[in-house]
């Protein structure tokens, strides 16, 4: 049973919901180890001055920042304390906007909040009513010694919790030098008209199970073949080459073709043309099913 990593309640107007936060995350990383190839000895990392082989004790480490290389600003232990964000047990909500209207770079990690002991009606209130607005609330709190921004959202009467990123911890695109080139090459219509074939034909409905970590599959397997006592050959993957200007509507007429070429009668459907199509395929089929069932009335009449 998941356990509650926080509890505090959420706040806005005069209106208070004892509330507790679950990870809606479950990490899958394999854990891997530093060990010395030749005798696989654990490897340990030590805490060591820089030009010495003395090992600092963690009482004697302080936080510092570095204005120019070679020197810092120490901050003592007490002065970080001092710092620190209030210890509120709040989520104080500032607004409440359309989810449309949140870039998606700005989400970091998702939790559930869920109700407080007696709070059940209070809490699911909130959901009904956030729910039926469609709006999402943009809230901050404090966990672990830190100021979040965060992102509340209702679904199926459950809350859900996101924190987000500041605004300043988002790169702009203009310090991207290397991200628009300075002369945008021309696209041609037609090149637009096929790519946007090719993003129509590959179109379907989100479903999250459909995708699995085949790296993490993949690195299981050989962990598990190793312990087996099994020989390993190591391949290379060659990395893809991009698709130069010239070959591009080759390459996009190629994928259109290859796309057709999947499934029953060759283009990909969504799941709600596959229910279309299955609906004109019966309406289709019901007037011969009929006129059989007339002619074997007919026959036993005769």
């Amino acid at each position: 049973m998941a356990r509650a990593i926080w509890s505090g309640s959420i706040s806005f107007g005069l209106l208070n919901v004892p509330v507790k936060l679950y990870s809606a995350v479950a990490r899958r990383n394999i854990a891997l180890r530093e060990i010395r190839d030749s005798d696989s000895a654990r490897i340990k990392h030590r805490r060591v001055a820089e030009g010495t082989e003395e090992e600092v004790p963690y009482e004697n480490i302080v936080k510092a920042y570095e204005i120019t290389p070679g020197q810092y600003v120490p901050l003592s232990k007490d002065e970080m304390k001092a710092l620190a964000p209030e210890k509120t047990r709040a989520i104080e909500v500032k607004d409440f906007v359309d989810l449309e209207q949140i870039d998606p770079i700005y989400f970091d990690s998702p939790y559930y909040l869920g109700p407080a002991d007696g709070a059940e009606k209070a809490y699911l209130l909130l959901a009904k009513a956030m729910e039926a607005s469609g709006k999402v609330a943009i809230a901050r709190f404090v966990l672990r010694n830190k100021e979040n921004l965060a992102a509340i959202r209702a679904g199926d009467g459950v809350l859900t919790l996101t924190t987000m990123r500041f605004a300043d911890e988002v790169v702009p695109v203009g310090e991207m030098d290397d991200l628009v080139p300075d002369k945008a090459p021309k696209v041609e219509k037609k090149e637009q008209e096929m790519a946007e074939q090719l993003i129509e034909s590959l179109s379907t409905e989100f479903d999250p199970t459909a995708y699995r970590d085949e790296y993490r599959e993949e690195l299981m397997s050989l962990i598990e073949r190793k312990a087996e006592g099994k020989e390993i050959v190591a391949s290379e993957a060659e990395a893809p080459k991009a698709t130069k200007a010239p070959d591009l509507m080759a390459a996009l007429e190629e994928s259109i073709a290859a796309v057709k070429g999947k499934g029953d009668g060759g283009e990909r459907k969504s799941p709600a043309k596959k229910k279309k199509a299955a609906a004109k395929k019966s309406k289709a089929t019901k007037p011969k099913a009929k006129a059989k069932s007339s002619r074997s009335k007919s026959k036993a009449a005769k």
